[in-house]
């Protein structure tokens, strides 16, 4: 029986890939055959990841410094990426920030930054490697959004990053119509609470980590490689007729 999964031979972009979830989807990837370009703004750290994934998996990995809210140093790396593997077929578009501070104590300068952390960096990622993948009438996008892109909490006052999120899930159905025609799939995952170096001190912290699994089904955030599954069936040929989705990996979160 074919692979559904496999992606030998694929070549994949993954921003914000330095640390947290982006190195867990950046390994994902990897363990299923595609090559990968890594982007993030600390290169130190984006070279120790791809030697870390060399070692592990046959694929060639190639960090590059990307700060991905500055349209011209993504179209250096979307450049660099076409020089060098000569296509993008996935881009994971997983870089961002959280800032748990509610709206009226929130400063104008903290809202600007998550919003161009985390709406802005997947339209110019988008635009860039769109250009590429409707020259070769094939493309995955995959952007991380969150549950918290759905709907608000009472305990949890992440105003901007709602809005930011939810902008994610609306540009990813928008671009879903538009270049479904194309052979491109545009989809986005939603997790929960995971551990990153970015949730850390913000969301891991009390009263907001009791209050988060005394609220969630699952009772618990989410553990490492629990959004394995979510990648692996947007980047591969399992999603080939699935556009427009966004796929809650969250432990009930927003089915309650």
């Amino acid at each position: 029986m074919k692979n559904l999964f496999d992606l030998t031979g694929k070549v994949a972009i993954v921003s914000g890939a330095s640390s947290g979830i982006g190195v867990q989807f950046a390994k994902v990837l990897a363990s299923q055959g595609a090559n990968l370009v890594i982007l993030a703004r600390r290169y130190e750290k984006l070279v120790e990841v791809a030697k870390d994934i060399e070692s592990e998996y046959e694929v060639k990995v190639l960090p590059i410094k990307c700060d991905v809210t500055v349209e011209k140093e993504v179209i250096a790396a979307v450049d660099k990426t076409i020089e060098v593997f000569g296509k993008i077929d996935i881009s994971m578009n997983n870089a961002g920030v959280v800032d748990a501070v509610p709206v009226h104590m929130l400063e104008e300068e903290a809202w600007d930054k998550v919003i161009n952390a985390d709406v802005k960096s997947v339209f110019l990622m988008s635009k860039h490697v769109l250009k590429h993948m409707l020259n070769a009438k094939y493309g995955r996008i995959i952007n991380t959004a969150s549950m918290l892109g759905a709907g608000g909490s009472a305990n949890i006052p992440t105003h901007s990053y709602n809005a930011a999120k939810a902008a994610v899930i609306n540009l990813t159905r928008g671009m879903a119509a538009s270049y479904a025609k194309h052979g491109i799939t545009v989809n986005a995952i939603g997790p929960s609470l995971f551990y990153s170096e970015m949730t850390a001190n913000t969301l891991f912290k009390e009263p907001i980590l009791s209050y988060y699994n005394n609220t969630c089904p699952m009772g618990r955030p989410g553990n490492p490689g629990e959004l394995d599954g979510a990648v692996l069936y947007f980047a591969s040929d399992a999603s080939s007729y699935t556009t427009g989705q966004t796929l809650f990996v969250d432990g009930g979160w927003t089915a309650v």
